[in-house]
C-alpha cells in the first residue's frame, strides 16, 4: 500500500477565495430576499439572517478542521457514514410532513436533511471503491453496476420523500464519476439514456411532475396557477435590468416568490444586482469547477482525484440545474443553489465537503 506523505503544502487559494465569496454573498442575499417574508411571518426581518450567519460559521469551522486533517482519514469511515445516511434517509418517515414531503428530522434546535449528506455519501463510497477497482470499471456487471445498485438504492430513499431533483443529482453525479474513471462510453451512454427515460416515467406518472414539465413549455399559460412561481421569477430576472434595481429593493420578494430565500434566491439576485450581478455568481462557479478539476488531476493518487471529481460535481450539477430552472431553461425543481440558498444542513455538509477538498489541493502528485 502506498505511504502517505503528512506534509502538506498550501490550500489552493483561488478556491478558498471563491467558496467564502460565495458563502458571504449568500448570507447577504439571505437577509435580502427573506426580510420582508421574516418579517410578515416572525415579526423579525432578520430571523433567517440569524440563522444563515450562524451555519456559516459553523460551517467554516467545519471546513477550516476538514482543512487540517488528512483526507484519507475519512476513508475508515465510509462504512460509518454510509450506514448512517441510510439510516437517517428511512428515519425521516416517521416524522410529520412537511409541504406533503418528508425531508427533514427535527432536532429541536434546527431540522437536519439526510438527502444533503447522502449526496457527500456516494462520493466516499465511490472514491474509496473505485480507488481499488482500478481498470476492472471497464466491465459493465461487475465494473459498473454495483455503483448503480448502491447509488440507485439511496436515490430511491430520496425519491420517496420524494425528491426527484436530489436524487436525480445523486445518479448523474454517480455517471460522472464512473465516467471519469474510465468506463466505457458505450456502457454510460445506455445508463444515461435510461435515466433520462426513469426521469420522464417518473415525470409523466406524477400529476404534479406533469403539470411542471406543461407550464415550463408556457408559464404564461397559467400565471396565477401552476406557472405562478417561474413567471414571477421571470419577472424579477426581467426588472432587474442589467445593473439591478440595488440590495434590498427587490419587489418580487414581498410576497411573490414564495419562500425567495430558498430554490429561487437567483431570481432575486437577478432583481437587485441585475445581469452583472448574476453574471458574477455564474462566473464565481465557473472558477470553483475549474479549480476543482486542477485539484482532481493535480491529487496525489486516485482516491483524491475521484473524492475531487465527485465533490466538485455535487456542487457544479446542482448550481447548472438551479439556474436553469429559475431562468427557464428546465422545469422547476427543487435544487438549492449551492453556499447561497437558506438552508443549514446543505451549507454545514458542502463546507465540510470544500474542507477536505482544499485538504485534496494541499496534497498534490509535485508534493507542493
Amino acid at each position: 500500500m502506498k505511504k502517505h506523505n503528512s506534509k502538506m503544502g498550501q490550500i489552493d487559494f483561488i478556491l478558498f477565495v471563491t467558496i467564502m465569496i460565495l458563502v458571504a454573498i449568500g448570507v447577504v442575499m439571505v437577509y435580502s430576499s427573506s426580510s420582508y417574508v421574516a418579517a410578515f411571518k416572525y415579526n423579525d426581518p432578520e430571523y433567517f439572517l440569524k440563522k444563515q450567519f450562524m451555519w456559516a460559521i459553523i460551517g467554516s469551522i467545519f471546513m477550516i478542521t476538514a482543512i487540517k486533517i488528512d483526507y484519507h482519514i475519512i476513508k475508515r469511515y465510509t462504512g460509518i457514514i454510509m450506514i448512517f445516511t441510510a439510516i437517517t434517509l428511512i428515519a425521516v418517515f416517521a416524522f410529520a410532513p412537511v409541504n406533503f414531503s418528508r425531508r427533514w428530522i427535527p432536532l429541536g434546535f434546527a431540522k437536519f436533511q439526510p438527502s444533503e449528506i447522502a449526496k457527500y455519501a456516494i462520493v466516499l463510497y465511490m472514491a474509496k471503491s473505485l480507488d481499488i477497482k482500478g481498470e476492472r470499471v471497464k466491465e459493465f456487471v461487475k465494473g459498473i453496476c454495483p455503483y448503480l445498485l448502491v447509488s440507485g438504492f439511496y436515490a430511491a430513499l430520496i425519491l420517496l420523500e420524494p425528491n426527484l431533483s436530489i436524487a436525480s443529482v445523486i445518479m448523474i453525479v454517480t455517471v460522472i464519476i464512473l465516467f471519469a474513471v474510465g468506463a466505457k462510453f458505450l456502457h454510460l451512454f445506455a445508463i444515461g439514456s435510461s435515466l433520462v427515460a426513469a426521469v420522464g416515467a417518473l415525470a409523466i406518472f406524477e400529476p404534479y411532475r406533469l403539470a411542471r414539465v406543461m407550464n415550463f413549455r408556457d408559464p404564461f399559460a397559467d400565471s396565477q396557477g401552476k406557472g405562478y412561481q417561474l413567471v414571477q421569477s421571470l419577472l424579477a430576472l426581467g426588472s432587474g435590468g442589467i445593473t439591478g434595481a440595488g440590495i434590498g429593493q427587490s419587489r418580487q420578494k414581498c410576497l411573490y416568490i414564495p419562500e425567495p430565500q430558498t430554490d429561487f434566491i437567483f431570481a432575486i439576485i437577478g432583481e437587485e444586482l441585475g445581469l452583472i450581478g448574476c453574471a458574477f455568481i455564474i462566473l464565481l462557479f465557473v472558477i470553483f469547477m475549474w479549480r476543482g478539476i486542477k485539484t482532481a488531476v493535480t491529487a496525489k493518487d486516485m482516491y483524491g482525484t475521484i473524492l475531487a471529481i465527485g465533490i466538485t460535481s455535487v456542487i457544479g450539477i446542482q448550481a447548472i440545474i438551479n439556474i436553469a430552472v429559475v431562468t427557464g431553461s428546465m422545469p422547476v425543481t427543487g435544487v438549492p443553489l449551492p453556499f447561497i440558498s437558506y438552508g443549514g444542513s446543505a451549507l454545514v455538509f458542502n463546507m465540510i465537503a470544500m474542507g477536505i477538498l482544499l485538504n485534496i489541493s494541499r496534497q498534490t502528485a509535485n508534493e507542493n
